[in-house]
């Protein structure tokens, strides 16, 4: 979702194809899921960044969008808690510690 893949002139220039890359890997999302992931994806343009990157959403957006699903205070807290583990994911700060 968040990997831009290079286009056909960036891999020309290091000698590669498409086919070189192998394929992208599809992901199963439980229905459960599905609301929090689409909210992640409509957040793609609120990364709060620093010189080394992507440090983490901007939260300010996140709860403004969040307001407007019209949640109750249990889902909310879910979709919150949903949200920071694909966060964490995308920045690569999860651990293997559950």
């Amino acid at each position: 979702m968040y990997e831009r893949q290079p286009d056909t002139a960036q891999l020309d220039a290091f000698g590669l194809t498409a086919a070189d890359l192998g394929q992208q890997q599809d992901v199963e999302v439980w229905p459960d899921n599905w609301q929090a992931v689409h909210l992640l994806n409509r957040m793609s343009t609120q990364w709060r960044v620093g010189f080394g990157g992507a440090v983490g959403l901007d939260y300010n957006v996140l709860y403004r969008m969040m307001d407007r699903l019209g949640l109750v205070p249990e889902e909310y807290d879910q979709m919150e808690a949903d949200i920071q583990m694909m966060e964490q994911e995308v920045l690569g700060l999860h651990s293997n510690k559950l």
